[in-house]
């Protein structure tokens, strides 16, 4: 018997569903599910809405079926969605309960109504399969650069098609001075995708610094292939960047590979960001020798660095510390977060009079310290005595052989400087006093009184109080924020204690208070420790 022929309208139905799946790069069967919520709205509304009503289309034929669905129950409370048993069993005999017997329904003619109401219900879901499909798609391309046509400019942001989805550049992520219209062609970095409330948007940048990266990535071989790896990008969009690359060959020089020849891969990026300069700089585990190099085209002469607090004072010539600092600052802000840390520049004249003030200032305190003259404050300052406790308790050899002092004069020096420190001591301790620091606290190896007056003056009273802090609490801590670094201080900032010397107390006062056991504190103190440097 020959297979009746499909009529017209299904034949219609399944191009339609065909043409607007690949319009909006959808799945086919998205369509006809749409189609089928559509006609089972109309059908709800030509039988009842209380009716359970399910429409089908066959993928193949185009064939509709109409279907009401009806729960097979012991007794009926609810005549337009059950059926009783027995009921149910006179036309299907393997019925039982809890199954669903399909009536069929008459096929529905729209009316105007129903046919618009049925068009809003499939463009809905179309849409939302169409967002769907879209974040699906974009979200994994988050770090990747893309191509598209400028659509339209709205009060500065850029919408941007692009093919099968549509992004936006932001007014603050797109380069100064940067003009686009309608129909031009654009490059982009996508930094975001996020589901809202009017559908996916994906967020483009042309200021991100991973942008500057990539677009490296697309003209230098070499760090596509992996050989010459980006370790920093700094950027002041539309004006001037640094960038910070290193090669896994000894054979390949990363700079020379990202400038290209004649300058003509570098070229290209500045082309690309509208003129913007970049000094392209080779990344050193040294960080010394990384912070020079990335200050250039500066000179420098002397670097001091202070690990604990990520800070690095650099010397320049007098003549150039304007060249080091940049137009409004802008070489050394650069440098400072291409390399993570903060950056101090002065000149070698300036070093020269904090060096003096500083020699001035050790020379009054051991002037006022040691009951001394002038002369021999100046001489122990001189040679390299810093403190008050150095003259105390360093060999008295090595004061006597001090130009023109004697084995006399430094047992006597000595003699005075302990009578000084055991005189502040006590004032220490009588301040401790006052502030309310427990005795009970000095009994942990390592506080020195004034130690124990910090304490106290940031709260701290007690064995309890000590063993609930954290490192951070007693040393301080920083972070950055918008690419600055900000301090927090700590009870200990101004004593410079290390953060191994603030865990290790923190875990005596722990074992002391009966939270820990003394052997494991050992593990602990190398545990917060490992916490505190990552």
């Amino acid at each position: 018997m020959a297979e009746p022929a499909v009529s017209a309208n299904r034949i219609e139905l399944l191009q339609i569903a065909d043409a607007v799946a690949r319009e909006k790069s959808i799945d086919k069967s998205v369509v006809l599910t749409a189609m089928e919520d559509a006609i089972t709205r109309a059908a709800k509304a030509r039988y009842g809405a209380e009716n359970e009503i399910r429409a089908e289309i066959d993928a193949k034929t185009g064939e509709t079926r109409l279907n009401r669905l009806l729960l097979v129950v012991e007794k009926v409370e609810n005549e337009a969605t059950e059926i009783s048993l027995a009921e149910a069993s006179r036309r299907n005999p393997a019925a039982t309960l809890g199954d669903f017997i399909a009536e069929p329904l008459p096929p529905v003619d729209f009316g105007r109504i129903a046919a618009q109401n049925a068009k809003q219900v499939i463009v809905q879901k179309v849409r939302d399969a169409e967002r769907e499909r879209m974040y699906e798609e974009y979200k994994d391309r988050i770090g990747e650069i893309v191509h598209g046509a400028v659509k339209r400019v709205e009060y500065g942001n850029v919408i941007v098609d692009l093919g099968r989805g549509e992004g936006i550049v932001r007014r603050d992520e797109s380069l100064p001075r940067e003009t686009f219209r309608p129909g031009d062609r654009i490059r982009a970095y996508v930094y975001d995708v996020r589901r809202e409330q009017r559908g996916p948007q994906i967020f483009l940048s042309r200021t991100h610094p991973e942008f500057m990266a990539r677009l490296f990535g697309q003209e230098v071989p070499e760090i596509y292939d992996g050989v010459v790896e980006v370790v920093s990008v700094a950027r002041d969009p539309g004006s001037r960047a640094k960038i910070a690359v290193r090669s896994k060959d000894g054979s390949i020089d990363p700079v020379g590979a990202c400038v290209g020849m004649r300058g003509s891969r570098v070229q290209a990026v500045v082309n690309e960001l509208q003129g913007e300069k970049i000094d392209i700089i080779q990344w050193s585990p040294d960080v010394a020798s990384f912070v020079v190099n990335a200050l250039a085209p500066a000179e420098v002469t002397k670097v001091v660095l202070d690990e604990e607090a990520e800070r690095i004072e650099v010397v320049v010539p007098d003549e150039q510390l304007s060249l080091a600092i940049g137009r409004r600052g802008q070489n050394v802000r650069l440098a400072s977060q291409l390399s993570g840390w903060d950056i101090d520049i002065m000149t070698e004249a300036e070093e020269s009079e904090r060096r003096q003030k500083e020699f001035a200032a050790r020379t009054q305190r051991f002037i006022e310290a040691l009951d001394v003259d002038e002369t021999l404050a100046q001489l122990l300052a001189s040679e390299g005595f810093v403190s008050v406790e150095e003259v105390a308790y360093v060999d008295a050899h090595e004061i006597a052989t001090i130009g023109g002092l004697d084995e006399q004069t430094a047992d006597e020096l000595q003699t005075r400087a302990r009578d000084y420190l055991d005189r502040v001591a006590a004032e220490l301790d009588a301040r401790r006093i006052e502030l309310g620091v427990l005795d009970e606290i000095k009994e942990i190896d390592g506080l020195s009184p004034a130690m124990l007056v910090a304490l106290g003056e940031a709260g701290i009273k007690s064995i309890e109080d000590l063993a609930g802090c954290a490192s951070d609490d007693l040393i301080g801590w920083t972070e950055r924020k918008a690419g600055e670094t900000v301090k927090h201080k700590g009870a200990f900032t101004d004593l410079e204690i290390s953060a191994e010397e603030a865990n290790a107390l923190i875990m005596a006062a722990r074992v002391r208070a009966g939270w820990i056991e003394a052997p494991a504190a050992a593990e602990v103190a190398a545990e917060a420790q490992a916490e505190a440097d990552a």
